[in-house]
């Protein structure tokens, strides 16, 4: 896997087992439903990893200078962050999306309170989960100033997307 800065991807394989969704080579992957190439500790296919999304996908935890802690490494602290996934008025949104069915609360307040600190409004998913099968569908939830959560809120309700 990609090694950046002093943090390496390996054991993790958070982004490859389903939690962010995408389609690889024609498979889709979402929670539930892991990359077929995904063995839990690696890719048995990485020399053949396509460069969207595998090689392009941006784990705040391994991006260069991340600010998050060691012991936010997704695998562990079950949440991975997308920082800067869209814009809001000028401002950076981060995206957090669960490990799991939710977001450890000591992630998710450490998140929070990045969030207030730097003044980059948050958005986190928390997984559907029916029946004990995850759903692909995710509930999203923001985290920031009134205007942003009401703006998000009108975009869920009127079914658009938040990013690409």
């Amino acid at each position: 896997m990609k090694k950046l800065s002093n943090r390496e991807c390996q054991p993790c394989t958070a982004c490859c087992d389903g939690w962010v969704q995408m389609n690889i080579k024609g498979t889709a992957v979402y929670p539930g439903c892991p990359c077929p190439h995904s063995t839990g500790k690696g890719c048995n296919d990485y020399a053949n990893r396509p460069l969207d999304p595998c090689d392009n996908f941006n784990c705040g935890w391994i991006i260069p200078n991340s600010p998050l802690p060691d012991w936010m490494k997704p695998g562990e602290a079950k949440v991975m962050v997308l920082f800067n996934k869209f814009q809001w008025r000028g401002l950076p949104v981060d995206v957090a999306l669960p490990v799991g069915k939710r977001i450890p609360p000591r992630a998710l307040n450490w998140l929070k309170q990045f969030a207030e600190q730097h003044g980059r409004p948050l958005v986190y998913l928390e997984q559907e989960v029916v029946d004990g099968t995850f759903q692909k569908d995710q509930q999203a939830v923001a985290y920031g100033p009134p205007d942003f959560q009401q703006e998000v809120a009108a975009k869920i309700a009127q079914g658009q997307r938040l990013w690409r």
